[in-house]
């Protein structure tokens, strides 16, 4: 799978429709289209299109709809809860889990791409992580990454 990376300006949406709208707009051909929206040094929301049509939704922390316009538009009809974090770690060089994180949405959005629910808990849990380590980290993982680094350094 060929992956391209762009950027997508989200200030002037009204709802997660036409949030959706500007993914299918940014690549209409594609048979996967995500998007990362990294908000605050602090969260993330994944949105997943397949085939343009069937839009699945993960929140880091339900946080994120209580405290930005944005993360309400993104998170506010996400009504199942992500899977539970494991909060205890096996590796003593893995950071704890932070306990305050509520994910929200579907975590097995990326499941086909190689990342777990789990793994994608985990990674949103990990407590010193930014959204945009993330981000970094789930492109690697999925086969994007320097699509996606090579439009951060743009």
């Amino acid at each position: 799978m060929g992956w391209s990376a762009s950027e997508l300006d989200l200030s002037g949406v009204a709802d997660v429709d036409e949030v959706a709208d500007l993914l299918r707009d940014a690549e209409p051909d594609a048979s996967v289209s995500l998007l990362f929206v990294e908000a605050v040094d602090a969260y993330l929301a994944i949105m997943r299109l397949d085939e343009g049509e069937d839009l699945r939704i993960f929140g880091s922390d339900s946080a994120f709809a209580e405290e930005s316009r944005l993360g309400k538009l993104l998170l506010s009809d996400v009504e199942s809860p992500a899977l539970e974090i494991d909060e205890e770690v096996d590796d003593e060089d893995k950071p704890a889990a932070d306990p305050t994180v509520d994910p929200v949405g579907d975590a097995d959005l990326l499941a086909d791409l190689g990342v777990s629910a789990h793994k994608l808990l985990q990674l949103c849990a990990t407590d010193g992580l930014l959204p945009s380590d993330i981000t970094a980290e789930l492109c690697q993982m999925i086969g994007c990454g320097d699509e996606v680094e090579e439009l951060r350094e743009s």
